[in-house]
């Protein structure tokens, strides 16, 4: 067992989450100082002090002791994590509470988990006087089940056409996993590599709704999702996902243990995993599924008006094209209405034939599995329903037909999603105005301001009243600390001392000592200079959210800026080829293959190709593979995971892919020195909920395409352009081929999103620096 996870649960453990007696409290001596143990960690793990990473640590401390809400931007190589770490763990152990700290990938749980707790509880303890004890808690489904394991899943033949146990794909992952569950010691999803697909887990896994319950199952004393949740009511920190934790905000009963304090970070990604949470589909091969699940356990009257609702809605779904729906047409109603009626009787009927099989486990657990399929239908037809107010701008919610493109083969079924237009409110009066919450990324500044993430976290612009009435500065206090860069980098991306190789200063953006500051607050530290809030682009947006929402923690927040460690002017260049034409819808033009290819081949490959779109991602690799004499992957071609270690691995080959690799790639040194983006990433214009979001804004007087496209784009913009540079010694450059970065007037909001890269527009310098690049990296092999 690694240092500090909570020991194995006993019979004396069987308590709620919250209670947690497996703590002791520290000495009666007074808290450590935050800045001593950070100093402590940093030097066990060989370290050096950064100073964004101290500014960020008391920040955290600061906002854990006032209770207000903390926004901080820490750039790669900050260690960030470290910085929220400290100061939760220090509270954690000296007041025996509970810290929930939530990320958006796997791949930030586990190195949280895997690596950086372990080695600060070791480095911490001495001071604390005993060991920090952590945990992971995810969702139900996520983890094994016993009770499927051994009696099997009941059978959906819409879904299985196979013996799961066959020969087949599929039946050769459950044979896998069915080995995996006897050697495993946690059941989590995560920990099996390498993984199988959704239909295969969906074989060994529950829902919290299909689940039968500790106390019934057979297989409750060895529950992994118990056992896991045992353990989590026994640590200081408890690591999530933005999934779990929106579940325990929104739904009326507790999943996480108790806490008063939670850290968000990836919080770029919040908004979109909190959505999902609040979505529902529904579809006709759903409907026939429920039917099926329900088999004998009701009246065969019941099921076969189920399954006529199903070939009623099949009819009609097959007649709506893809797009968002804001007419409700009386033949879609009916058949809503319809599958409703009908799901609700079956669920009536199969409730009603439980009562007298409460000793039939098997029975139980095939009944759980059918009413959560009735469940989520009934309540999906139901919301459908309702969400088709007369004013279209102010509904709750947005309803759209999602299907595959006209002649692209696909066993994805017409399907009618249903999403909340906003989360703000919910996570205002949800998440913010119960507990105290951080909330960190690399990205969270865009066009400057912190204001266009807020708004969409709802919290207030403009002015935060409190619980005893007290104002805040728009968005609180806003600094830059500590520079957004380090002073003297190690030469430029050109190698000629400066980004373009000898020709020019820092263009233009600020010196490498000067940080960069958002939404005007209180004044910067270290020469960092603030910008006011609520002036460009950025504060052209709709109306601001509430001031105010019931619970203990008032709505007053701060951002910060900590700055980079890495010296982005002399590292990096951003080139924009505003030579191109503005970029169509009939794919990639010519002109932008052509600049494509002597991009990658002044670069002597070493190219990450981020593309809005799978279709212009395969379109550039089956094009330029006959072009360039470098190795080229594509994204769908294996496994991303595959993919990325093939290019970390090959100096002289090529990635191309979209939406996961603009987020999902960490490959330092000379392996990555071009990253090529091949157009502003806004959102589709058929896009369902951008395009709603979009009129809404514009219903109460802003500017809808500034305030969720463009922060959108910039959003990923700032992710993509964040894969250059990983470690201090990597130089290379960021290619935008869009034109309309330097040309639209939207141009500088996206722009100021961005790391502060030496700018030019100039082919003939951009290529000049990826020579020298290739060179030098082909002249030291291996080098970093």
């Amino acid at each position: 067992m690694p240092p500090g996870r909570a020991p194995e649960p006993t019979a004396d453990d069987a308590r709620p989450p919250s209670a947690g007696p497996g703590r002791k409290a520290a000495g009666k001596a007074g808290p450590p100082d935050v800045a001593g143990l950070l100093a402590a960690a940093v030097a066990d793990i060989g370290g050096a002090e950064r100073p964004g990473q101290v500014a960020m640590a008391k920040a955290v401390q600061r906002a854990i002791e006032t209770g207000e809400h903390l926004a901080v931007q820490a750039g790669t190589g900050t260690g960030k994590s470290l910085a929220y770490l400290v100061p939760a763990v220090r509270h954690a152990v000296t007041e025996q509470a509970t810290i929930v700290v939530s990320t958006a990938t796997i791949a930030l749980q586990r190195q949280l988990i895997d690596r950086d707790l372990p080695r600060l509880a070791a480095a911490l303890e001495p001071a604390l006087g005993r060991p920090p004890v952590f945990a992971i808690l995810k969702g139900r489904r996520n983890y094994l089940c016993l009770h499927r394991v051994h009696s099997g899943a009941p059978e959906d033949p819409a879904e299985m056409l196979f013996d799961p146990r066959s020969v087949s794909a599929t039946g050769r992952q459950v044979e896998r996993l069915h080995e995996w569950a006897a050697t495993t010691s946690t059941g989590d999803r995560d920990e099996l590599v390498p993984g199988v697909s959704e239909q295969a887990w969906r074989q060994v896994s529950v829902t919290a709704r299909e689940c039968l319950g500790a106390q019934r199952c057979p297989f409750g004393t060895r529950c992994y999702a118990e056992l896991a949740r045992d353990e989590a009511g026994r640590a200081d920190i408890v690591v999530t996902n933005h999934a779990l934790l929106a579940i325990d905000a929104l739904e009326d009963f507790d999943v996480l243990p108790e806490h008063d304090v939670v850290i968000i970070d990836e919080a770029h990604d919040l908004v979109d995993r909190v959505t999902a949470v609040g979505s529902a589909e529904l579809s006709a091969a759903a409907v026939e599924i429920a039917a099926r699940r329900c088999g004998r356990m009701v009246a065969d009257a019941a099921t076969g008006r189920l399954r006529e609702a199903a070939a009623a809605a099949e009819r009609v779904l097959d007649g709506i094209s893809y797009g968002r729906i804001d007419v409700l047409a009386e033949p879609l109603a009916m058949a809503l209405a319809a599958v409703r009626d009908a799901v609700h009787g079956c669920a009536t009927d199969l409730r009603a034939s439980a009562k007298d099989n409460q000793e039939d486990v098997e029975r139980v657990a095939a009944g759980r599995s059918a009413l959560a399929a009735l469940d989520e239908l009934h309540g999906a037809a139901d919301r459908i329903l309702g969400a088709f107010g007369a004013d279209i701008a102010s509904r709750p919610d947005v309803v759209w037909m999602d299907r595959p493109p006209a002649g692209e083969p696909s066993s994805r079924p017409p399907t009618l999603r249903v999403a909340p237009l906003e989360v703000g409110g919910l996570l205002a009066e949800r998440l913010f105005s119960r507990h105290t919450v951080t909330l960190t990324s690399a990205t969270l500044s865009l066009g400057g301001s912190f204001d266009p993430l807020a708004r969409q976290w709802g919290l207030p612009l403009g002015g935060a009243a409190g619980a005893d009435g007290r104002n805040a500065m728009a968005g609180g206090r806003q600094v830059a600390v500590g520079g957004r860069d380090a002073a003297g980098g190690q030469g430029s991306a050109g190698g000629r001392g400066t980004a373009a190789g000898g020709q020019g200063s820092a263009g233009g953006r600020g010196t490498a000592a000067g940080g960069r500051a958002s939404a005007g607050g209180r004044g910067t530290a270290a020469g960092g200079r603030a910008s006011a809030g609520g002036r460009g682009p950025a504060a052209d947006v709709g109306a601001d959210p509430p001031g105010d929402a019931a619970g203990p923690h008032p709505l007053i927040w701060s951002g910060l800026d900590v700055g980079s460690p890495f010296d982005h002017p002399r590292s990096g260049i951003l080139y924009v080829a505003r030579h191109l034409p503005p970029p169509g819808r009939d794919g990639l033009a010519e002109a932008y293959l052509d600049e494509l290819a002597e991009l990658i081949t002044a670069a002597g490959g070493r190219t990450l190709g981020l593309f809005s779109s799978m279709r212009a991602a395969r379109q550039a690799a089956g094009e330029l593979r006959g072009r360039i004499e470098f190795p080229l992957l594509c994204q769908g071609d294996d496994p991303t995971s595959q993919l990325v270690s093939k290019f970390a691995a090959d100096e002289a080959s090529c990635l191309f892919g979209t939406l996961s690799l603009w987020q999902g790639v960490d490959v330092p040194g000379s392996a990555l020195q071009l990253v090529v983006i091949d157009r502003i990433p806004f959102p589709r214009p058929d896009d369902p909920l951008a395009s709603a979001r979009q009129r809404a804004v514009a219903a109460r007087g802003g500017n809808g395409f500034m305030s969720v496209a463009a922060a959108q784009a910039a959003l990923l913009l700032a992710q993509g352009t964040g894969r250059l540079l990983r470690t201090m010694s990597d130089r290379g450059v960021v290619a935008i081929l869009d034109p309309r970065l330097v040309t639209a007037r939207y141009g500088s909001f996206l722009r100021e999103s961005l790391p502060p890269f030496w700018t030019t527009t100039d082919p003939a310098v951009v290529r000049g620096a990826l020579r020298r690049l290739a060179a030098a990296a082909a002249a030291s092999p291996g080098a970093t």
